[in-house]
């Protein structure tokens, strides 16, 4: 990870190395908090955050799935956001809101603890490379009857390790998880699509997987461009007949899925079609200007 200068933590901007929380902080010990992965992209009119308000959203919700008691608003964290990219200078990267149970408090309840806010910003490239090889994961993915599985919440990524270094183990890049019935959920951090016969197939949001702000995005950019998207439960088999696969996700942007178990794929040019318009449309070259916050 690439240090910047400032990380942006409960109202102020601190140097990197003095952003530090109690090693008794709550969430260190029981995963009670939850955060947002965002992207900044360097365009012709200045740095612009790809729909940060959405972002913001969805963090607020994941909040109030653990009944925080956030003191700062959503427009007080958007606005936090572009002051920590502006203060660190970062043309183009990543940004991490974090909003956590902190110290005071020990024991499974969090109540009493305080209630921490962090955003930090660093230069990130592609996370996965340029294409993805995925091993179908021993794991399912976590089930919304158990936990809300359609929450970034904390400690629920620990189900996207277990698969993701299970994957990596066996020569793989990246896993797929199947739900609990059988159908195919996500990656550990990405939606999944599915290209057979010139049209586009995802699995549907049910509460078992994420509400991908990217997979919103692709669903919208693929109807612009005159294809058919369907959301559906879909099998492995359904995957492993597929012309392409492809994931999202905002650290995974559009990366091309090239194998799948033993079964290997081209990358398709439906695939490649949306990802250039996709990164076309973060960088403020292909309309979609509602969804671009200039820092």
């Amino acid at each position: 990870m690439q240090e910047t200068e400032f990380i942006w933590f409960n109202g102020k901007l601190v140097k990197w190395k003095n952003a530090k929380i109690h090693v008794l902080s709550h969430a260190l010990h029981y995963g009670s908090g939850v955060f947002e992965g965002i992207r900044v992209y360097k365009t012709k009119k200045g740095s612009a955050v790809f729909r940060l308000k959405e972002h913001v959203k969805r963090l607020f919700s994941s909040a109030e799935s653990l009944f925080m008691n956030v003191k700062y608003s959503e427009e007080d964290i958007v606005q936090a956001v572009k002051e920590t990219v502006r203060a660190n200078g970062l043309e183009e990267g990543y940004i991490r809101p974090i909003i956590f149970y902190g110290y005071g408090k020990m024991g499974l309840d969090p109540t009493g603890a305080e209630i921490d806010v962090a955003i930090a910003v660093w230069p990130w490239g592609a996370y996965i490379g340029d294409a993805a090889k995925v091993k179908t994961s021993s794991f399912i993915r976590i089930h919304f009857k158990s936990l809300k599985a359609d929450k970034k919440v904390c400690g629920h990524y620990v189900n996207s390790i277990l698969a993701s270094l299970e994957a990596k183990k066996q020569g793989y890049n990246e896993a797929i998880l199947l739900d609990s019935e059988g159908f195919v959920a996500e990656g550990p951090g990405e939606n999944i699509f599915m290209v057979k016969n010139n049209k586009i197939f995802t699995p549907p949001l049910n509460k078992q997987i994420l509400p991908g702000i990217t997979r919103d995005s692709i669903i919208r950019i693929a109807k612009d461009l005159g294809y058919e998207v369907k959301e559906t439960n879909l099998t492995l088999k359904d995957l492993k007949e597929a012309d392409e696969l492809f994931f999202t996700g905002t650290a995974a942007e559009v990366t091309p899925i090239v194998k799948l178990d033993e079964k290997e794929f081209k990358k398709g040019h439906i695939t490649l079609r949306l990802k250039e318009k996709y990164l076309d449309v973060v960088k403020g070259e292909a309309g979609y200007e509602e969804w671009l916050d200039y820092v």
